[in-house]
């Protein structure tokens, strides 16, 4: 796959800043295929934010270290753990890896009021971020989400983040909360966005490449599953890679 413009357009910029370690993070694509084309859900960010004011997004945001001890109603599958083991900056472990899944369905909890679980009742405290989908019943469920794609924000931006890009079908909601109950205000209105419907919204170059790699990824004659390698987006010098891992 080639490269976007727009993403080989923003590894050539020249900042200055310090060269900050990028923090793990991750987003969560929920998919819809049930009509003729796929569609995926997608929030406007306030355009007060700094970071991509106005732009549509998926769900997503910094892993928290409390993530890593959330309890969960089924573990991740451990191929997956093994996934996102691969090439991970610093000591690969479990735990951080475990992490980085759960981070996904809480920050689509917290920013979409989408709950991604199932019935149950915590074996530890709970972390003050998952207090509120527990106060539902629930656990988050990991075991739907496929691993699809990872991108690192280029060296000397002013915020620099380890992505991994998850898609879960919606079948897999198992509660979708009205905007006002929502722990968060970090997006707008929620929409249902087609995959070919690149050019109408304001998205970050990132995001578009991750909406043709899904894309891609859905045509293909297996669709999501989960054996495929995963595109890993990073930029040396002046010029944006894609590997698979």
């Amino acid at each position: 796959m080639t490269i976007a413009p727009g993403l080989a357009k923003e590894a050539k910029k020249r900042l200055s800043g310090p060269n900050m370690k990028p923090a793990d993070s991750a987003s969560l694509v929920i998919v819809d295929t049930r009509g003729k084309e796929p569609h995926v859900l997608m929030g406007r960010r306030s355009d007060a934010h700094v970071f991509y004011p106005g732009a549509y997004v998926f769900p997503g945001g910094r892993v928290d270290p409390d993530d890593a001890s959330m309890s969960a109603a089924i573990e991740p599958d451990p191929e997956l753990i093994n996934r996102l083991k691969v090439r991970m900056r610093g000591r690969p472990s479990q735990r951080r890896a475990r992490a980085i899944a759960l981070a996904g369905i809480r920050e689509a909890f917290e920013e979409a009021g989408i709950l991604i679980g199932k019935p149950g009742k915590p074996n530890k405290p709970v972390p003050k971020d998952w207090q509120g989908f527990v106060d539902h019943g629930l656990l988050p469920d990991p075991t739907p989400l496929i691993y699809f794609m990872r991108a690192t924000t280029p060296p000397r931006r002013p915020r620099r983040f380890d992505n991994r890009f998850f898609a879960v079908d919606v079948s897999a909601i198992t509660l979708d909360l009205p905007r006002e109950q929502r722990p968060t205000d970090e997006l707008g209105d929620m929409v249902w966005v087609p995959l070919t419907d690149l050019k109408s919204l304001h998205l970050p170059n990132i995001t578009q490449v991750a909406m043709e790699e899904l894309h891609a990824r859905l045509a293909s004659p297996d669709g999501l599953a989960a054996k495929h390698p995963v595109p890993y987006y990073y930029a040396v010098g002046s010029r944006f890679h894609r590997e698979l891992l």
